[in-house]
This record gives C-alpha cells, sequence and structure tokens, in this order.
C-alpha cells in the first residue's frame, strides 16, 4: 500500500486554545487502528496511513477514488466528544486535520461530523446558468481589501434554515481549494486555482453581491451559486503552503477595478472558464500559474489587496539570523505572548531585537505547529500567521478578562 501522512490539531472553540493530552482515535470501517494523544500545543504527532496510489488523482478518472477516508474520534475532559468522519489521505501528501470541540454542556451529545468528497470525485450541481452574467451592481466597497472573516451561508441562498458560519478568510481559502482541486497536483496548477479562487471570493465581497440583496452573508457554500465550502474539512499541506503565501493576490482583466468573477469546472471548453483538468495538464507541461490563467481568462494580471486593520503589525522586510531592528523586537514579543497558549515555542529571552538562535528555535517551532515552511527565517506568510495567531490568542485573553 501507498502512504500519505495526517496530523490531527485539538481545539477549544478557538484556534488561541488548542486542547493538549485530547484522546485521538484514528479509525477505519469500524476497526481502531491507532490511539495518540495531542501534545502540549494541541497536536498529535504526524502519522502515516495507508491509501491509493497518486495516479488516480493524476487523471480525470471515475473508477477508483483517488485517496483513502479514515474516521477520527476525539474526547477530552470537559469537552463533548468530536468524530470527523471521510477525513482524506492522499499519497505523500499530509492531510491537516482541526478539530474543533466545545465545552460539555447540559446535553453532552458526542458530535458526528461526515465530509463530503472532493467535487471532482464526487456529484455536485454545477452553477447556475444566471450565475453567467458578469457580475456587475451597483453596490461596491471602496477599496479591494482582504477582510479578517468572511461569513459562508451553508446551503443555497433562498434556504433561510441553513446555517451561518463565520470563517477566518485564510482558512477559508484554503479549506475551498482542498474541497474543490486536488492536492497531489502540480505546485502552479494548485496555484493558479488558488488564485481564480480567492479572485472569485473577493468580487463577491467587493460587489457586496449577497448584502445588496438583502442576505446577512458574503459567499455561499454551495457550487450551483458560489465555491465548495465543507464545515470542518480537511485542509492539506501542499494546499495551506501556497495559500499562506499568495492570499492578498488576486487577478483582474484589463482596465475593470474588481476581481474577476473567476468560474471554473472541472472540464470545460467555454470561454474565460476555467477547466481544472486542463490546469493540471498545463501545470504538467511547465506552464506558470500566470500562463495557465491567461490560457483560460485572457488578458488578466496579479495584483495585491490590502489587508485590513486587524494585524497590528504590517510585514515590511524578511526576517533572519543577523538582523537588528525594531521589527525583530516586535517578533520576539509577539513570540513569547503567544506562547502563553503554545508552550511548545521555546522563551526567547530578553527580548533585545537582534535575532539571535533562540529567535530562529522559535520561529522554526511555530512554522512547525502551523504547516509552514521550517526555515527558521520569517518571511511574509510566516510574519502574517504570527500576527493572526497574536490576534486571536489576545481576543482570547481580552475576553477572559474583561
Amino acid at each position: 500500500m501507498k502512504k500519505g501522512f495526517l496530523v490531527v490539531n485539538v481545539y477549544n472553540d478557538t484556534v488561541a486554545n488548542p486542547v493538549r493530552n485530547a484522546t485521538v482515535i484514528i479509525s477505519k470501517d469500524g476497526l481502531n487502528l491507532m490511539t495518540l494523544l495531542t501534545n502540549e500545543d494541541g497536536q498529535t504527532e504526524e502519522i502515516s496511513l495507508d491509501t491509493v496510489s497518486l495516479e488516480y488523482s493524476q487523471t480525470n478518472q471515475k473508477e477508483v477514488q483517488p485517496y483513502e477516508t479514515y474516521e477520527i474520534t476525539v474526547s477530552a475532559i470537559g469537552l463533548t466528544t468530536t468524530t470527523i468522519e471521510g477525513v482524506q489521505i492522499y499519497e505523500d501528501i499530509t492531510s491537516i486535520q482541526n478539530v474543533y470541540m466545545t465545552t460539555v454542556g447540559e446535553e453532552n451529545t458526542p458530535r458526528v461530523y461526515e465530509l463530503p468528497p472532493n467535487t471532482l470525485w464526487g456529484n455536485y450541481p454545477p452553477k447556475l446558468e444566471e450565475q453567467q452574467e458578469n457580475n456587475t451592481t451597483n453596490r461596491v466597497l471602496r477599496e479591494i481589501v482582504i477582510p479578517k472573516n468572511i461569513v459562508v451561508h451553508d446551503g443555497i441562498p433562498s434556504n433561510t434554515n441553513a446555517p451561518n458560519y463565520t470563517v477566518p478568510f485564510i482558512d477559508y481559502i484554503k479549506n475551498v481549494a482542498s474541497s474543490e482541486i486536488y492536492s497531489t497536483w502540480p505546485y502552479e496548477t494548485i496555484k493558479a486555482n488558488v488564485l481564480a479562487i480567492i479572485s472569485f471570493t473577493l468580487n463577491r465581497i467587493y460587489t457586496e453581491w449577497y448584502p445588496s440583496k438583502g442576505y446577512n452573508f458574503t459567499i455561499t457554500s454551495t457550487t450551483s451559486y458560489d465555491q465548495k465550502y465543507t464545515r470542518n474539512g480537511t485542509i492539506f499541506k501542499s494546499i495551506s503552503q501556497v495559500v499562506d503565501e499568495i492570499f492578498t493576490n488576486y487577478i483582474r482583466v484589463g482596465i475593470r477595478v474588481e476581481p474577476l468573477l473567476a468560474y471554473y469546472r472541472d472540464e470545460t471548453n467555454e470561454s474565460g472558464i476555467l477547466s481544472q483538468w486542463g490546469s493540471k495538464d498545463l501545470g504538467d507541461r511547465g506552464y506558470k500559474a500566470l500562463e495557465i490563467l491567461r490560457h483560460y481568462y485572457g488578458n488578466v494580471n496579479i495584483y495585491e489587496a490590502e489587508i485590513k486593520g486587524d494585524y497590528p503589525y504590517s510585514f515590511t522586510q524578511t526576517l533572519q539570523e543577523g538582523t537588528c531592528n525594531y521589527d525583530v523586537y516586535v517578533l520576539q514579543n509577539a513570540l513569547n505572548y503567544i506562547r502563553g497558549s503554545y508552550p511548545g515555542i521555546p522563551l526567547i529571552k530578553n527580548p533585545s531585537g537582534k535575532y539571535n538562535s533562540e529567535t530562529t528555535n522559535a520561529v522554526k517551532t511555530f512554522q512547525r505547529i502551523f504547516s509552514l515552511a521550517e526555515t527558521g527565517r520569517v518571511n511574509r506568510e510566516t510574519w502574517y500567521k504570527i500576527s493572526y495567531i497574536l490576534t486571536a490568542v489576545s481576543d482570547m485573553t481580552n475576553s477572559i478578562y474583561s
């Protein structure tokens, strides 16, 4: 059998509150395969699991499911037991399963979530024809920004019984990409598809497409109208790292101001619509992401959106061992603050603004915990991940003491 990999992260409600010593049982077809405990940062060790050959995710075939699925059951003292069914494992890919538990209430009923198949494997309704029109409206925001959160409606727009979920923007993009494409595809293909997903999302945000129609959400989770969002869905490291790298980038056409409403399909010959399988073929042939996007969307270019002011500090330069400035001082204090929730991060004694070996070790540990490239350097994606976690931990601390 081929092997894939899995890491489970367990949280109590929020990423700022990891759960240590949680019991994680991995099973398949009713048979318990192994039992793990989360460490002080709420994370299991990376384990290997049997799966099918990655060749089945390289062609558009419907005979063999291109991934294996497992069941994860998590329990911890004082928290509601939570089961995730249908966790996907691909050959040579690390799957990241985040499990958000809740405090036990009066009804201590275990929670079970069944994950649907990837859209390339399952049967999902196509986009409605009326959604193909150019997305224009008189209601637009003043600027194109990356918000901290978006509100996802888990159903068709008219279904008032469907729940709304408030989801961090970056987590939403990772979730959609992990639901819509295969994580085994070439880097440039993944990047092209992620740019399309970001642009589609930013178009919905910029035009206030649903609020302008009287709805109280940003976007839906349905493929008929928007993109597939999977509540508690498995995220894949190969996709996660691309999103962390380019989450502020988007595409637009010519002199148009709005992000492109970048439609895509598994297979299509329609003009202006990206073929996911076609983009995979172009990636195999050595095309870069922008070349892939121009092949389908025409004269598009990549732009960068502003990050809304929820991050305490903006990225200015890459920091590494030997750097000495105020940004390093900010970094050191941020990591020391975060380790209040993630004690596995080594303490940086006497922060001075000089990037020393202690700082390198703390950064590497942070990068490992949050599935970033473990370089020990703080580039743009690491800086914003640190800022995001710092904000989450600060919000949680303030809510406790307010």
